[in-house]
């Protein structure tokens, strides 16, 4: 009679600050010197046979050993998209949801993350925006009951009826539903909940997070199976859990709103399959979040009348224009050392053009605080905002507004000069869509005509030549 063999995993302690690997627990890690920072990890046992549930073959028994293939050899084929029934999230994926994704999607507690999910859940069940064949889906929650689940539901009017529910937190009981339902899409809300056996660390750590993701990952790619996870944020903004998490999933989605706003906005910080920095408007009300489909009417004041300090720019959040109002206030200082404050900017690089609009513009604010800010909460990270936000400060500088129905766009050199900015056509072309009549770029932006659609467009190579445009 032979004995069975239970090849028990084997497990290791790794430091969450610089990854070194440790035999044993011990209070300082060996490699960096730091304290309680060792975290168990699953290892998998020498001559183990992956066992994965497959949509060809039930459950694989062997895995094929790799094969080096020349890239020439490889057919490339388009990634298949589904529409989750929601256009603005549409977008942020990079225009629908690819079989076998895992989006990972983060933001603060009671932003609208698992609404946002449960609305995509119950749109795509029912066939989503084109309204064919139901999308099977398995909501996974680990945080709430199914009660509560449903109640949701219901007080945002959803049609539920193809939706599958789950409440459980181990990993191993997930996936043998998961296997027995196949569904198309899973939910696990949230990641931080869940937990597997071969650990003995408590949910919510490092190596409960870490080991968690990875099965619902490699369970992804095997069956084309598409996975959102939820991930709570912490203190500092960044995912909860180990950094290597952001690394496992295929797209980083971030959920950010200003308390007491209606307004949320859905950024794509890593996409696999589109734009990064892509950007999806949502306004929340009483039937969960509803797409902004102009979210440059958010951003802009919407006053009938130009307010000194103000001047509205076009910048591009991954593939779109949007129009932006950016506010600046210079008022004497009492200070020996003015304050120079950026709220949706970079503070260095207001600094940084506050020197060149005094060495190349002749207008110091040395004596000045200068306070600048980026209407509806929005964060601009591109050059573009450099020529707006020093006509704003300007205006306010004078306490004189700009022209009615202006706007400006471009970057500004150290020496003054003013640069062209990607995608000038579009930007003019999303200005005159809104009604605007003047426009301030750089020459190599303005079109030969002068004028674009009714917008006329004032070119200037230098910071001299904006001021004086500027008027």
């Amino acid at each position: 009679m032979v004995a069975k063999s239970t090849s028990k995993a084997r497990t290791a302690y790794v430091c969450t600050e610089c990854g070194g690997e440790h035999n044993k627990w011990q209070g300082q890690c060996a490699e960096c010197g730091a304290w309680n920072t060792l975290s168990e990890i699953v290892l998998e046992p020498a001559g183990a046979v992956a066992k994965s549930p497959s949509r060809r073959g039930g459950w694989a028994g062997k895995v094929d050993a790799p094969k080096v293939t020349a890239l020439s050899d490889v057919r490339h084929q388009e990634d298949a998209r589904v529409s989750t029934g929601i256009g603005e999230f549409d977008r942020v994926l990079g225009g629908g949801l690819v079989e076998g994704a895992v989006v990972l999607v983060g933001g603060d507690p009671g932003i609208g993350k698992s609404t946002l999910l449960l609305q995509a859940v119950a749109k795509m069940a029912a066939g989503g925006a084109s309204g064919g064949a139901g999308f099977s889906s398995l909501y996974v929650t680990g945080e709430e009951s199914l009660g509560q689940v449903a109640g949701r539901a219901a007080r945002l009017g959803l049609a539920v009826d193809g939706v599958h529910a789950l409440a459980e937190t181990g990993i191993e009981r997930i996936l043998e539903h998961a296997a027995a339902m196949r569904p198309r899409m899973i939910v696990a809300d949230s990641v931080q909940t869940l937990w597997t056996e071969s650990l003995t660390a408590a949910p919510g750590s490092v190596s409960q997070v870490r080991e968690s993701a990875a099965r619902l990952v490699r369970y992804a790619k095997e069956t084309g199976t598409a996975v959102f996870l939820v991930g709570h944020v912490t203190k500092e903004g960044g995912i909860a859990g180990p950094r290597v998490l952001e690394h496992m999933v295929d797209a980083v989605l971030y959920f950010e709103g200003e308390s007491g706003s209606r307004f949320r906005v859905l950024r794509a910080f890593k996409n696999r399959f589109g734009a990064v920095n892509e950007l999806g408007v949502f306004a929340m009300g009483e039937q969960g979040l509803k797409e902004v489909p102009n979210p440059s009417a958010i951003f802009l004041s919407g006053g009938s009348l130009q307010q000194p300090g103000s001047c509205v720019m076009v910048t591009r959040e991954g593939t779109r224009p949007l129009l932006v109002e950016v506010q600046a206030l210079v008022d004497s200082s009492p200070l020996s050392n003015p304050r120079r404050v950026a709220v949706g900017l970079e503070q260095n690089r207001l600094a940084m053009l506050l020197a060149v609009l005094h060495r190349h513009g002749g207008i110091g604010v040395a004596d000045q605080d200068v306070f600048v800010n980026v209407v509806g909460g929005i964060r601009v990270q591109e050059t573009a905002a450099d020529l707006p936000v020093l006509l704003a400060v300007l205006s306010s500088l004078r306490d004189r507004p700009l022209a009615d129905k202006t706007v400006a766009f471009g970057e500004i050199g150290l020496s003054g000069e003013i640069r062209p900015v990607p995608n000038g056509e579009e930007r003019l072309k999303e200005a005159a869509t809104h009604g605007f009549r003047r426009a301030i770029v750089a020459r190599a932006n303005a079109p030969k005509s002068g004028s674009y659609k009714g917008l006329e467009v004032i070119a200037v190579e230098r910071l001299a030549d904006a001021i004086d445009a500027a008027g």
